[in-house]
């Protein structure tokens, strides 16, 4: 597994769908996952800060959570089958740990509320991340090279061969 960070969320350029982007924190490998427009606002939002007057889903979630004692400790997003990422949200609770199937959107979602690490399994990574050849360090530069690359892809190219 590599621990990875939320880069952004952006669109693709074909279907306006919400792409949310992962970097490796050792290398300068991106793995862009697919997810719907509900789930980019919840980790777009709490990305930049927003707040709602009620809770949404993934803040009642963690709400929950911390009054039942339990923890989320790590998401996992465990692999690629059928153009479909799965993932995996890690919870303590009572001195044990518990494995819950999830998309990796509400992993993602609850990962940056919950403050807990992400990961990605290296045959995902292997599969389906992008590697910049050079060391990237204006996020202005990924962002555009990102464009360029969502311009030319479907999610049908990301399909395990």
């Amino acid at each position: 597994m590599q621990e990875m960070v939320i880069y952004g969320v952006s669109f693709d350029m074909v279907g306006k769908q919400p792409i949310v982007l992962l970097k490796t924190v050792d290398s300068n490998k991106f793995l862009p996952i697919w997810i719907g427009h509900p789930e980019a606002a919840a980790i777009l939002m709490k990305l930049q800060g927003a707040s709602t007057p009620r809770p949404m889903t993934h803040d009642l979630l963690v709400d929950m959570l911390g009054e039942l004692e339990a923890k989320c400790t790590q998401v996992v997003v465990t692999e690629l089958k059928d153009n479909t990422f799965f993932a995996q949200i890690t919870l303590a609770i009572n001195g044990r740990e518990i494995e819950i199937d999830s998309r990796p959107s509400d992993a993602l979602a609850l990962a940056v509320r919950s403050g807990a690490p992400i990961f990605a399994a290296e045959d995902v990574i292997a599969e389906s991340a992008i590697e910049f050849e050079h060391e990237v360090e204006d996020t202005e530069e990924v962002v555009e090279k990102f464009k360029d690359f969502l311009d030319q892809v479907s999610p049908e190219d990301f399909a395990g061969e």
